[in-house]
């Protein structure tokens, strides 16, 4: 089976043809850093790094950009509620969003440029707009012709009678439904030098500008949030079409994260930042990450703490059967996905149909555990290594392998605790139960917990 897309421009699965056999070119519209980051700002981030891993799995060399919007009106108000620098205010949450992404294993892009570094190539876009009479300067600023381009519309659906920017009516537009390229200077607010006078870029020219200077006028995949359908992606499709540009090949968009049924943002009141829910909750960052990825890019994902942590307890049981099979088997090495396994990602990245096909490798491992096949279960543990790697939560990845679980740092706690588990089975052998029962509750104060199997007690670090 050949990965299969769903192009949100043409509302169909699309068989995925790269530009150039063997490259992949990615750009995600990445972060306005205007606060801090809450899980429905990173889900992006989670729900496309699993198409960069797949694509780079079989074999792509994938150039995967990530843009920061480091010049915008929410960062210029919030620096200024706050009485700090837009500069300082913008690169203290770029760094924010930096330890976010990190936190949950997303790969760095291949590059993460900021708006505020390509004025040079967004002046010229507007340029060539202007020239081919797709803009027009007016007062210091420069619009979009949205009549000029007769195709506008054609990502979101809609129509130019029922069209609305979202902006301000501007000095100058010839018609409410242009859009802002350009914004003419304002007294205390940071400026660059243009042909049309001082100002700042609107922030569609900005992904515009940045994609193709990084991917080229025509690459392969454009990616976001669906709220950025319009109109955001609209604006950059009509601005880069119009200048001559064939732009994105395919256009994919994720799902929001809700709470009560609406979409998660700082105007509802209901932002859960990354470190609130790791602290409240009170699960581990590869377990958010299981649960952000766990439901189809495409759906909406309703966030509760109960979800939240029956998503933990799913992912617990994976990596249990991974760490048992080590203990028993010795070295688990990544394995070879199966066949479902690639058949539900290359279906439009359907990660809960892949996560199905997991649980049923685990299941059959632990009963090759449990009847002591110990190679049988060394071999599916390594195909479950394999496809938690692509969904980026592999529990013996060195990003997720904190230095308490180092082999050294184990081996030196294995030796301590059999001594005690040697005291224990003792202490029942001879019916001295107080001592045993002791011996029990002094591991399991100590985050250890003990099972009692046939082969003998067994121990494990007890899950926070």
């Amino acid at each position: 089976m050949t990965l299969r897309l769903f192009d949100t421009e043409t509302r169909t699965l699309r068989e995925f043809v790269p530009l150039v056999p063997g490259h992949a070119s990615v750009y995600l519209c990445g972060a306005t850093v205007q606060g801090e980051p809450h899980i429905g700002h990173v889900r992006s981030g989670v729900a496309f790094d699993v198409l960069r891993r797949w694509l780079a799995a079989n074999g792509s060399d994938v150039a995967f950009i990530r843009n920061v919007t480091d010049i915008d009106d929410k960062i210029l108000n919030k620096a200024a509620e706050h009485g700090r620098p837009w500069w300082e205010w913008a690169t203290t949450h770029e760094r924010a969003f930096d330890r976010a992404y990190d936190t949950l294993g997303v790969l760095p892009p291949s590059a993460e440029p900021r708006a505020t570094g390509h004025i040079t190539q967004m002046v010229e876009l507007m340029q060539r707009l202007i020239d081919k009479g797709h803009a027009y300067a007016s007062e210091g600023n420069v619009y979009f012709d949205v009549l000029s381009y007769p195709d506008y519309g054609q990502l979101s659906g809609h129509k130019l009678d029922d069209v609305h920017q979202g902006e301000s009516a501007g000095l100058g537009k010839k018609d409410p439904r242009d859009f802002t390229l350009w914004k003419a200077a304002k007294p205390g607010e940071p400026k660059w030098p243009s042909p049309w006078g001082p100002g700042r870029p609107g922030w569609h020219l900005e992904c515009s500008a940045m994609a193709e200077f990084y991917l080229g006028p025509e690459f392969d995949i454009h990616c976001g949030g669906m709220d950025l359908v319009f109109p955001h992606h609209e604006n950059e499709i009509a601005q880069s079409k119009a200048a001559g540009d064939g732009f994105a090949r395919y256009w994919l968009h994720n799902g929001w994260v809700t709470m009560s049924g609406e979409k998660m943002s700082k105007s509802l009141g209901n932002v859960l930042t990354i470190n609130n829910v790791l602290e409240r909750v009170g699960v581990r960052a590869v377990e958010l990450r299981y649960y952000l990825g766990s439901a189809h890019y495409r759906s909406m994902l309703e966030y509760s703490d109960q979800a939240l942590t029956e998503a933990a307890a799913a992912y617990q049981r994976i990596e249990a059967f991974v760490q048992r099979v080590a203990e028993r088997a010795g070295d688990v090495p990544v394995g070879e996905w199966t066949q479902g396994f690639a058949d539900a990602i290359d279906d439009d990245l359907a990660v809960p149909k892949a996560l199905a096909e997991i649980h049923r490798l685990v299941h059959e491992g632990n009963k090759a555990v449990e009847a002591g096949e110990f190679e049988q279960a060394r071999t599916l543990a390594g195909q479950v290594r394999a496809m938690l790697g692509i969904l980026g939560v592999d529990p013996l990845d060195a990003h997720w392998v904190t230095p308490a679980d180092s082999s050294s740092a184990l081996d030196a706690l294995d030796v301590l605790i059999n001594a005690e588990l040697l005291r224990r089975q003792e202490a029942r052998a001879t019916k001295d139960w107080a001592t045993a029962d002791a011996v029990r509750d002094r591991l399991k104060a100590a985050g250890i917990e003990v099972t009692d199997t046939a082969e003998g007690a067994e121990w494990s670090l007890a899950k926070d």
